[in-house]
């Protein structure tokens, strides 16, 4: 067996697939790189981990620079290996992926990018690395996420109608759901609760307001819409 001296040690990255939702649209964000590899191309925020950094501490760094956040959904995704997924040489990289509400955050480049920007799902510019590959594997553990978790905690504002948590659900499966039946489901699955209020100043309509009961947010639940 070889001593542990003779071995390269290939450099370790982060990189987050960071979805955000807003009036009926996922959307995610993309860094325009500054240098190259990829130079002036958009890509998917990422980031080396230091030798005295953890993966999340790294995540944690990233989401802070862009978006001034601290403390939002974090789910390891996977680990991209290809030897040759990055120019520069052998560079591991662990994905991750976090979910937000675009207007709680202010977007800012900072030193090493020359701009950053939500794009919606459908209208991406093809990004550098193999960060497409990523955002696939995001995007499908997001869809299966939200059939048992309810990650509308972090993509809807505080309190909501049912039509909004419908088109939430809609838009991230990419599939039309039958409306009575979602009502149905969702209201079985027993993570939220009405408010006793109503949304005010639609034309001829008050829908009722709905908030996620907090204390569940770990709770799992089936549904087969």
């Amino acid at each position: 067996m070889k001593p542990f001296s003779d071995y390269q040690n290939p450099a370790v990255a982060v990189d987050l697939v960071v979805f955000g939702y807003s009036r009926g649209q996922l959307s995610v964000l993309m860094l325009n790189r500054k240098e190259e590899p990829f130079q002036d191309r958009w890509t998917l925020p990422g980031a080396f981990v230091a030798i005295n950094e953890t993966f999340q501490d790294a995540c944690t760094r990233i989401l802070s620079t862009k978006l001034g956040a601290a403390g939002l959904y974090l789910e390891q995704l996977f680990t991209f290996d290809d030897p040759q997924r990055d120019p520069r040489g052998r560079v591991i990289s662990v994905a991750y992926y976090a979910l937000v509400n675009p207007a709680r955050f202010a977007t800012t480049a900072g030193n090493m990018a020359n701009d950053v920007k939500w794009f919606p799902i459908t209208e991406m510019p093809e990004p550098g690395f193999d960060h497409r590959s990523i955002l696939n594997i995001a995007l499908r553990r997001l869809q299966g996420k939200i059939m048992y978790y309810p990650v509308g905690f972090e993509l809807l504002d505080e309190e909501f109608t049912m039509s909004e948590l419908h088109q939430l659900y809609e838009c991230i499966l990419s599939m039309p759901i039958d409306r009575r039946n979602f009502s149905r489901k969702i209201l079985e699955a027993n993570f939220i609760e009405p408010t006793g209020h109503k949304r005010e100043g639609l034309k001829n309509r008050h829908p009722e307001l709905f908030r996620f009961i907090k204390s569940l947010k770990e709770h799992h639940f089936h549904l087969k819409l």
